[in-house]
Formats: structure tokens, sequence, C-alpha cells
């Protein structure tokens, strides 16, 4: 089964932004199966925190911004930004370590996840 993950990452290297700072989303496709994972692209997104302030046209934009994706990975997110994600129907992670790292891990609960779903 083929998923969408959201990577909240300053470099495409690391998991190391913030929900609501982050600028740039990294888009991977993962097969849940086969455990591997792909580039799709790079996304640029306006920061909707702003010192803490949060406008609630630029948080529901935001969420729509990433409504092809299954999952967010950051480092950190806030519980209206958690809210709003899970809302919509996107699952959000903080999972602060390298993509490769963090995909895995996801990937890993996942399955995990099915698993035990009756």
């Amino acid at each position: 089964m083929k998923t969408r993950i959201a990577v909240a990452s300053t470099d495409g290297k690391v998991v190391n932004q913030h929900f609501g700072r982050a600028d740039t989303f990294y888009i991977v496709e993962a097969d849940e199966d086969t455990m591997e994972y792909w580039f799709v692209e790079k996304r640029n997104a306006e920061p909707v925190c702003h010192g803490g302030d949060h406008e609630a046209d630029s948080m529901k934009q935001a969420v729509r911004n990433l409504s092809d994706c299954n999952y967010v990975l950051v480092s950190r997110a806030g519980m209206r930004a958690r809210c709003e994600l899970e809302q919509a129907g996107t699952g959000v992670y903080e999972i602060p370590d390298s993509i490769d790292n963090a995909v895995d891990k996801l990937l890993r609960y996942i399955k995990v996840q099915r698993l035990l779903t009756f």
C-alpha cells in the first residue's frame, strides 16, 4: 500500500522543523509493504507561526496545502496544528531524526498498528 508523507525539513536530510515555522516540506511516497520510499517533490509553504500567533486562515491553508499527504513528520507540532491536521485526516508524528530513520520508524509503526487492529 502506498502512502504520502510530508517532511518538515530545512535541508531534505533531517526532520528539523516545527510545523508552524516550516517553509519547506519534502514530500515522499512510501510503499508500506516493502518499506521503501522515494522523493516526490519539494513543496514551499508559508509559515503559520509568527511569534506564537497563528491566524486561523493561515493554519487552514497550511493544512489544505498538505491535504494529499497521509502523514506529516515534524520536529514539533502545537496542539492547534495537530488538531487541524488530524481533523483533515493527516496523521502528525514528531520524529526529529534523519529523514531515512524517521520514515522507517513511521512505516514500522504503521505496520504494527495494522497488525493490532482487529
